[in-house]
């Protein structure tokens, strides 16, 4: 395989199994799991674990009038999402359960971190059966809701953004951790038919 793609499913569980003996560090995760970042399994995946670890991350890196979770980022994207991409949309952001936020402009200068993020995805791709390839729909939401959240919970930039597209039809609620892991599990129920997590 090319070093530039990436890995079909069955290649990346492949590849896990192969490391089982010799995964490297682990993280504890919400649910008491063992989670090798370095080296993840699509077994070692849970919605659970993700729903209530980005309802715990602020988005931003905190910069912000009040708090707003990465969770409820991706409740609002999706919601907006057209329905074929909206559980995509809903898990667009699932890594940074397992390997933490970066802002942009240090993680463009990160190709390490970039790379384990990539494995760490293709693990929640896997577990979850997504098509392997993030729809570019996604990237184009994520770069709208930007003009939502800019205006309801940041100071006035000192100079412009790099602003893509129109705002999304979305309201930010500020919703506690408890309020936007609730709202990612039931967004998740309802995009799956409370199916297998």
């Amino acid at each position: 395989m090319d070093s530039t793609e990436r890995p079909e499913w069955a290649d990346v569980a492949r590849f896990a199994d192969d490391q089982r003996w010799h995964r490297g560090d682990w993280m504890q995760t919400y649910t008491g799991r063992q989670f090798y970042p370095m080296a993840p399994h699509p077994d070692d995946v849970d919605i659970v674990d993700i729903a209530h670890a980005l309802s715990m991350l602020c988005r931003y890196n905190g910069h912000v009038t009040r708090f707003y979770s990465v969770a409820e980022h991706c409740v609002l994207m999706s919601q907006a999402a057209e329905p074929e991409i909206a559980l995509w949309t809903l898990l667009h952001d699932a890594t940074e359960a397992y390997v933490g936020d970066m802002v942009r402009p240090l993680k463009v200068g990160m190709p390490d971190y970039r790379a384990a993020e990539d494995r760490v995805e293709d693990a929640i791709v896997a577990h979850f059966g997504l098509p392997f390839h993030k729809p570019p729909a996604v990237k184009e939401l994520d770069l709208r809701i930007l003009w939502n959240e800019r205006e309801a919970l940041l100071a006035q930039p000192p100079r412009p953004w790099s602003m893509h597209g129109e705002k999304l039809d979305v309201t930010i609620h500020a919703w506690s951790p408890a309020e936007a892991e609730a709202a990612y599990l039931a967004r998740f129920d309802q995009l799956t038919s409370g199916g297998a997590r």
